[in-house]
Order: C-alpha cells, then sequence, then structure tokens
C-alpha cells in the first residue's frame, strides 16, 4: 500500500516493528513514573501551545474545557514516542546480538515482567 503512494520502494519488517513495540510497551510500564512526566509535560505544552491561537479571552474561556480534554489525549497519544524511540533502539541491539526470534522473545518476556512490576508498584503504594 505505501508503495503505491510514495514514489520510492520502502520495505518494512513486521518482526522489527512487533519487536519495537514490544519493547516500547515494557519500558512504557516499567518506567510509568517517567511516562506519567511525559504525559504530563506533553499536557502543559499542548494547553501553553494552544493559548496562544486565541485573541479573545472570552471565546478561550468557553471552549476551555473541551480543549484541556483533547489536550490530554492526545498527550497521553504522544507520550508513546520517546518509548518507541527507545524500544526501537532495543530491539534493534538484541537482533543485532541475539538474533531475530530472541529480540521479540526477550520483548515478551519483558513486558510480561514488566507489567507484573507495576502491579506489584501500585499494590505497594496503596
Amino acid at each position: 500500500m505505501l508503495n503505491e503512494i510514495l514514489p520510492f520502494q520502502v520495505s518494512l519488517d513486521p518482526s522489527a516493528i512487533a519487536g519495537a513495540c514490544l519493547w516500547s510497551l515494557a519500558l512504557y510500564l516499567g518506567f510509568f513514573p517517567v511516562s506519567e512526566w511525559v504525559t504530563e509535560q506533553l499536557n502543559r505544552w499542548f494547553n501553553f501551545a494552544e493559548r496562544s491561537l486565541y485573541t479573545s479571552a472570552a471565546e478561550f474561556e468557553r471552549t476551555r474545557k473541551g480543549r484541556e480534554a483533547q489536550n490530554a489525549f492526545y498527550a497521553s497519544v504522544f507520550s508513546i514516542v520517546p518509548f518507541l524511540a527507545v524500544g526501537s533502539l532495543c530491539n534493534y541491539g538484541l537482533e543485532w546480538s541475539l538474533g531475530n526470534s530472541w529480540s521479540i522473545s526477550v520483548g515478551i518476556i519483558a513486558c510480561i515482567t514488566c507489567g507484573i512490576y507495576e502491579l506489584g508498584r501500585r499494590d505497594g503504594q496503596s
């Protein structure tokens, strides 16, 4: 499909995409306080950037609640981008050192381990 749109050849390795996504999920879960911080900073930046688009204070206050909810959604979606970058590096490093099948297998193990760690961390907080 991409080859029909773009004038050049693009080859995407499905196992590399799967491995990068697995590693980014594992990192997102394992470093959840960092991901919360990234989401909060993106939300602050989106709210600040959108404030400069309004010239009328009345119009800005009238639509504030909806825009802040939309910005919170966008911040939570875009907060995965740094983890995708680092997850891609982790996946590439494991593919280079151990091989393709090992990077996906270790990514699955990392997801399970980080998920259990996050559940234990939240249980310990309450």
